[in-house]
């Protein structure tokens, strides 16, 4: 059974930090690219970042630079570093497991929620 957890979401103050967690389950994570997505209430889910099996990491113009992800194959865990937050940033966030055979199936974590406000 696959399940990706993430966790770290909160409430956080505009310009503050969070580091958002994945951790994966029931899969080769080592043959997973990983990604993380957002959905904002009333706005469809959109792409941040993806860090492939080898580690090359592509981001989303709205977050090249406050955003860092990264991953360890040690933990099968991916991680998404938020810096500078931006109440825009304020969306729940998923995790995303994708084959590097693009026939196979993808998974889903459940989602963290991010809110940034004073």
């Amino acid at each position: 059974q696959v399940q990706l957890v993430e966790s770290g979401g909160g409430l956080v103050q505009p310009g503050g930090s969070l580091r958002l967690s994945c951790a994966a389950s029931g899969i080769t994570f080592s043959i997973y690219h990983m990604g993380w997505y957002r959905q904002a209430p009333g706005e469809q889910r959109e792409w941040v970042a993806t860090i492939s099996n080898s580690g090359s990491t592509n981001y989303a113009d709205s977050v090249k630079g406050r955003f860092t992800i990264s991953r360890d194959n040690a933990k099968n865990t991916v991680y998404l570093q938020i810096n500078s937050l931006k109440p825009e940033d304020t969306a729940v966030y998923y995790c995303n497991a994708r084959h590097i055979i693009v026939s196979r199936p993808d998974y889903w974590g459940q989602g963290t929620q991010v809110t940034v406000s004073s």
